[in-house]
């Protein structure tokens, strides 16, 4: 496997020392520290027309400490530090990108169609709270019938504590994970399990504390593209250039240099960019002209827009620029028909929710263009029948929409078990590529909270402005309600959203985590291997009654794929689908599926082989 050797950014042992390099347009002066807090020495870097600032220091190798001093003043971190051992405000650490003794060799990833993805916070994932814990449940994973391990974003952020997506230093892996050799180390073991591994990663903003970018290259920033982070970055301005460099290299840095096997784009939605190529399309490129070439890497995107351009493929059924996104119309239908919530975002799925759903599993998007209730009627969207199921990536709970719950509620807290488990069989089982967010295949009782680190000042303003935007739902407005809020800021905050697993051979639990295995396992055996090849447009669904609906596929084999699904608490009647019995929900038996009656919560798929 290829390895990503040099960066245009950051510092770069080599030539019997290390090279710096440090993008300043608007410093004056910038010399480089070396040695730490104690005993530094300076070196000044040269000046150069275009705004960049480089040296070379003699004898500096792997492990030294440097930063930078602006203007005879502010002490920074590198921006593109490798590694910051004592947090975002403190020094950064040189790195040899070839230290790393790589054992993967042969591996050249897993085929997009294989796909079954665990989504996890490396923190909150185990008691330990690192890449290494996360590296001593990998078989778990594997026999639970996972193929892809997400992590949620682990740049550098303030603090010893938080989610991931105020990160500072895109480039370094946050030490309260571990060290980049302890990440290197659990990419490789993953590997070694047929395990891919996915990383989440953040171009939209930067977190507010740690970012000095602002200091030293405000270009780094277009003030014309109002956020609500402040100015967006700048990826369309004059001085975009180097900008939209960082970001491109940031990427080939994580799947190159760390071999990682996709990253997931956080809300692209976010992300102002007027210029064309815009930053996604260009990443994408990037991506696909570099490391996409030797072996399978695959971009997912959240995008709020459903922008279907995003997800093209050529005729041959390849992407032509990201791989999939996240599908949250998919997940709000599903939590409308477990939950009956009609707040928020839901708004937009309470009268149809089945109907949506349905158009999801077998167009794709519910939201095509058309008008959006939540958005005051804009229209929200584009056609998506047109591409193929593997364009979409589905869900019943993620980060977002569990920890963005006041109190950090899983689905499973929130609805009946019935309606739980037949969603949870309309989703491991549909062509869609599936994704679990860590623990609810044991249904933990565990929520996931929103928790950071930050100071006393910035902490206090987080707690006040999540109760502030809670207070416009009815059942928040009872200001003693809001003060229940967990404290983001509390550890004890945190160490309620760390998974408890003493509990996976307990009831229920045990039944729910080999409810999740029984499925993915038919999904492995019989479902997965049809779908390379799959074609968009082959899908159709229909709807009986306000809340059960049968919906077909053509697999990439020719073979016809059928769900009929009952997704309401009374009986149903539903046209029998052809084919062979792969799932039945307990409770559903055959002389029932075959007249077509399905219980309440109930769920069938079948299987039909192509035609001679």
């Amino acid at each position: 496997m290829k390895r990503f050797h040099h960066m245009p950014f950051g510092a770069e042992p080599g030539d019997g020392g290390t090279h710096f390099r440090l993008w300043a347009p608007g410093a004056r002066q910038v010399e480089l520290l070396l040695g730490g807090d104690d005993g530094e020495h300076s070196l000044t870097l040269a000046s150069h027309d275009d705004g960049w600032y480089r040296t070379h220091a003699a004898g500096v190798g792997a492990g030294s400490r440097y930063r930078y001093r602006i203007d005879g003043d502010l002490c920074v971190p590198d921006p593109a530090s490798r590694c910051n051992p004592d947090d975002v405000h403190g020094a950064s650490l040189v790195v040899d990108p070839l230290a790393f003794d790589w054992q993967d060799a042969g591996w050249r990833g897993r085929p997009w169609h294989e796909a079954v993805i665990y989504e996890l916070h490396v923190g909150a994932f185990t008691a330990s709270g690192d890449f290494d814990g996360v590296r001593r449940r990998l078989d778990y994973l594997v026999e639970l019938g996972v193929t892809a391990l997400e992590l949620m974003p682990v740049a550098d952020f303030p603090g010893r504590r938080g989610w991931g997506y105020d990160g500072v230093l895109p480039f370094a892996p946050d030490s309260a994970y571990g060290s980049p050799t302890a990440l290197k180390t659990l990419v490789q073991e993953a590997h070694a399990r047929g395990l891919m591994a996915l990383l989440d990663v953040v171009y939209n903003h930067f977190g507010p504390d740690g970012n000095y970018l602002h200091a030293y290259a405000p270009t780094f920033f277009n003030a014309a593209h109002h956020t609500p982070w402040g100015a967006a970055i700048n990826f369309d301005a004059p001085g975009s250039e180097v900008v939209r460099d960082f970001f491109v290299h940031n990427a080939l840095y994580w799947l190159e240099e760390f071999h990682f096997d996709g990253l997931r784009l956080d809300a692209i939605h976010a992300i102002c960019d007027d210029s064309r190529p815009d930053i996604v399309e260009a990443l994408c490129g990037a991506v696909q002209a570099g490391p996409g070439r030797e072996r399978e890497v695959h971009l997912i995107l959240e995008n709020d827009r459903n922008c279907a351009r995003y997800l093209r493929r050529d005729t041959d059924g390849r992407p032509q620029c990201a791989t999939a996104q996240w599908n949250d119309d998919f997940h709000h239908a599903a939590h409308v028909l477990v939950t009956g919530e009609d707040d928020g975002y839901y708004a937009d799925f309470a009268r149809r929710p089945a109907a949506q759903l349905g158009r999801c599993l077998a167009e794709g998007f519910a939201f095509q263009g058309d008008p959006s209730p939540f958005r005051d009627g804009a229209a929200r969207g584009e056609p998506s029948a047109h591409l193929p199921p593997l364009a979409f990536v589905d869900s019943v709970q993620t980060h977002d929409q569990v920890g963005n719950r006041a109190f950090g509620d899983r689905l499973h807290q929130l609805g009946p078990a019935p309606a739980v488990e037949a969603l949870t069989a309309v989703l491991l089982l549909a062509p869609q590529v599936p994704m679990l967010f860590m623990g609810e295949e044991f249904a933990t009782e565990q929520p996931f909270l929103f928790f950071c680190d930050f100071g006393p000042a910035l902490a206090q303003a987080v707690t006040d402005g999540r109760r502030r935007e809670f207070a416009r739902f009815a059942r928040f407005a009872d200001p003693a309600t809001r003060e229940r809020i967990p404290d983001p800021g509390a550890e004890t905050t945190f160490a309620a959203s760390v998974l408890d697993w003493a509990t996976i051979d307990r009831p229920p639990h045990a039944a729910r985590l080999a409810l999740y295995r029984r499925l993915l396992a038919v999904r492995q055996r019989h479902i997965m291997p049809r779908l390379a090849g799959m074609p968009g447009g082959q899908a159709g669904y229909t709807l009986a009654g306000e809340r059960a609906l049968t919906v077909h596929w053509r697999l990439g084999d020719g073979s016809r794929l059928a769900l009929a699904a009952n997704l309401t608490d009374q009986p149903a009647q539903l046209a029998p689908q052809p084919g062979r019995v792969l799932y039945l929900s307990d409770g559903l038996d055959t002389t029932q599926h075959a007249a077509g009656r399905l219980p309440p919560w109930s769920v069938a798929w079948t299987l039909a082989d192509a035609a001679p």
